[in-house]
C-alpha cells in the first residue's frame, strides 16, 4: 500500500467514519423523538430528496430497466423515486422498532399466516425464515420474536466500524443472536440449527462467489447457504415479507413453508433447484410492489 493510500485510510478511519457515525446517531435520536408517523414521513421526504443525487440512483435505474424492459422511462423513474421514499421511511421507523406490537396493534399492522410461526415454534425441530429488503424488512424478525421464536440472524458488517452499534444496539427489540457474515456467521448458524433453533435470513443480495440462479429471467449470483442448511437439516423454510400499505402501516405475510426436495443424488442440482425456488418467491414479491424493493445493489452483471 502506498503512503498516499495509508494516509487516506488513516484519515477515513480517524475522522470520516466517526463523523458519519455521529451524524447517523443524531438522525436516530431525532427520529426517536418524533412520533412514529412523523418520523416515517420525514425520513421518506428526506431520502426522496437526497437519493436521486447519489450514484446508487443510477444503479437502481439500470436494475429496473433490466427487470422491467417493458416499462417506460417515466414508469421506471417513478418506481425509483418511490423506492427512496420507502427506504427513508424504513430509516425513520427504525428507532421505533421496540414500540411496535405487530399482533395487537390492529390499526397499524395486518398479519396473515401467524400460525406458520407458531408451527415452527412448537414443532420441536429447527427452521428458517427468509425474506428480502422489501417494505420495512426489519419487522419480519419482530413478528417471530413476538410469537416467542428467537432468531439467529446473519448480517453484513458495515465498512465503517464505528457503525457496528447500529446493528448491535438498534435491533435489541428482536430476540436472538446477531452474527456477522462469513465463517463466524456460518458456524453460528449451523450450531443454532443443530440445537433446534431458528435462522432469519435476508437472501436477495448478490454474492459473487455464490451460485448462478435466475432472477427476473437473468443470471444472478446467489448465496447457496439457505439451500445448504435446508437440505442438510431437512427443516421447514418459511417465506415472510412486510408490505407497506400506507405510510407507517403494514401487512405482514408469513407464508406456508417451502419443503426441501428429497435428495436426487446430485447435490449441486438439489441446491440449485431450492435456491431457484427461493429466488422465484422473491421475484413474485418484488413484481407486486417493485417500489418497495431495494434496487440499489448490483444484482446482475452489467
Amino acid at each position: 500500500m502506498s503512503d498516499r493510500m495509508v494516509r487516506r485510510t488513516f484519515f477515513k478511519a480517524a475522522f470520516v467514519d466517526p463523523a458519519q457515525a455521529f451524524l447517523v446517531r443524531l438522525a436516530i435520536l431525532l427520529f426517536r423523538a418524533l412520533p412514529l408517523d412523523n418520523a416515517s414521513a420525514f425520513g421518506g421526504w428526506l431520502v426522496r430528496k437526497v437519493g436521486p443525487m447519489l450514484k446508487q440512483h443510477r444503479i437502481a435505474l439500470n436494475n429496473l430497466r433490466k427487470a422491467f424492459p417493458e416499462k417506460t422511462d417515466d414508469e421506471i423513474a417513478r418506481i425509483a423515486d418511490a423506492m427512496w421514499d420507502n427506504l427513508g421511511r424504513t430509516a425513520g421507523e427504525y428507532p421505533h422498532l421496540d414500540r411496535f406490537d405487530v399482533y395487537n396493534d390492529k390499526e397499524r399492522f395486518e398479519t396473515r399466516g401467524g400460525h406458520n410461526i407458531r408451527a415452527l415454534r412448537d414443532d420441536g425441530i429447527c427452521g428458517i425464515f427468509f425474506s428480502g429488503h422489501i417494505g420495512n424488512w426489519e419487522i419480519v424478525s419482530l413478528a417471530a420474536t413476538q410469537q416467542g421464536v428467537p432468531l439467529t440472524r446473519i448480517f453484513r458488517a458495515p465498512n465503517n466500524r464505528s457503525m457496528n452499534w447500529l446493528f448491535e444496539n438498534g435491533r435489541q427489540a428482536v430476540a436472538g443472536d446477531l452474527v456477522p457474515k462469513g465463517s463466524e456467521g456460518a458456524k453460528a448458524a449451523m450450531k443454532a440449527l443443530r440445537d433446534g433453533g431458528h435462522l432469519g435470513m435476508l437472501v436477495d443480495q448478490k454474492m459473487n462467489d455464490g451460485i448462478e440462479a435466475r432472477l427476473f429471467g437473468r443470471p444472478a449470483m446467489t448465496a447457496p447457504a439457505l439451500a445448504l442448511f435446508a437440505l442438510k437439516f431437512r427443516c421447514p423454510v418459511v417465506p415472510a415479507r412486510v408490505t407497506r400499505l400506507d405510510g407507517a402501516h403494514f401487512r405482514i405475510d408469513i407464508e406456508d413453508p417451502l419443503v426441501p426436495p428429497e435428495p436426487s443424488g446430485d447435490r449441486h442440482t438439489d441446491i440449485l433447484a431450492f435456491t431457484q425456488a427461493v429466488n422465484d418467491r422473491l421475484e413474485a414479491w418484488i413484481r407486486e410492489t417493485p417500489e418497495q424493493w431495494l434496487w440499489v445493489h448490483r444484482r446482475w452483471p452489467d
